[in-house]
């Protein structure tokens, strides 16, 4: 489904939810909305907590992992169904993957993989889009991943690859500023620069995350806190347009209820 940006929905503050923190999460102070793995919920069978929260009126997201969007062959209608069952089960106002593949010839990678920027990887993405879109039931958003490599031969930069996906294709931008500070960590790309670069215009809403440097190597772990350059790039970002919604992730090593609150309160704090 296609949407207009002005159709977005304010979202606000929001957090990971994750069924290891389900309680924290139910009572943390400042949670306006939450996002889920779309993958670990069945429609069917929604935990307590997720029942709880919406309940209360609080928004619950579903993003998945597994489309496989930018990858050759074509999308899994079964995965398509599940994402789309769950979408309405949640009464989410939209759902969410990534700018990625993660299998290819029966294998599955483990890992989200950058897309080759050539115009024929962008044609399939397109493709591969479009099909999603005809089988939810609405608007699809797609994240920008971290990468620890680049395919060679790019015949565009980040930001046209991704202008021209959401050109033709009418989907939203999920932008994660944590991934693009990894980005200019290990492969030293300008992250300002692409800011200005994308189509803001589109952005559905932000994710922030932790992350911790091994070996030379900036990992995008979700399970640290997150660094004051990953908050400085979310004021770049907030400068440049009002975000519908900021979500913290958090996917492991789970910190106090008070210091989740804390980076909430942080996000909070850029945001006004």
């Amino acid at each position: 489904m296609a949407v207009g940006a002005d159709t977005v929905r304010e979202l606000g503050v929001g957090i990971g939810w994750r069924s290891e923190i389900d309680l924290t999460v139910e009572r943390l102070p400042g949670v306006d909305w939450v996002e889920v793995v779309a993958e670990n919920l069945h429609a069917e069978h929604l935990p307590e907590s997720i029942v709880v929260l919406r309940e209360r009126g609080v928004p619950v997201l579903p993003h998945a992992v597994s489309l496989s969007v930018g990858g050759a062959e074509p999308v899994d209608p079964r995965r398509v169904q599940h994402l789309a069952e769950l979408a309405d089960a949640l009464d989410a106002p939209l759902a969410s993957d990534h700018v990625c593949f993660v299998r290819a010839g029966g294998l599955d990678s483990g890992h989200l993989m950058p897309v080759p920027r050539t115009r024929a990887a962008l044609d399939v993405l397109v493709a591969n889009v479009r099909t999603v879109q005809s089988g939810l039931g609405v608007p699809f958003a797609l994240e920008n991943i971290a990468a620890l490599l680049e395919w060679p031969d790019a015949e565009l930069t980040e930001a046209q690859f991704l202008t021209e996906l959401t050109d033709r294709t009418g989907c939203l931008l999920l932008v994660d500023v944590a991934n693009l500070y990894a980005n200019a960590r290990n492969l030293g790309h300008d992250p300002v620069r692409l800011l200005d670069g994308l189509p803001l215009e589109r952005l559905a809403y932000v994710h922030v995350a932790g992350g911790i440097e091994t070996n030379g190597v900036y990992h995008d772990t979700h399970a640290h806190p997150v660094p004051q350059d990953v908050l400085d790039l979310l004021a770049e970002l907030v400068s440049r347009t009002s975000p519908p919604g900021v979500l913290l992730e958090r996917d492991d090593d789970y910190p106090t209820d008070g210091e989740l609150a804390a980076e909430l309160a942080a996000i909070r704090a850029v945001l006004t």
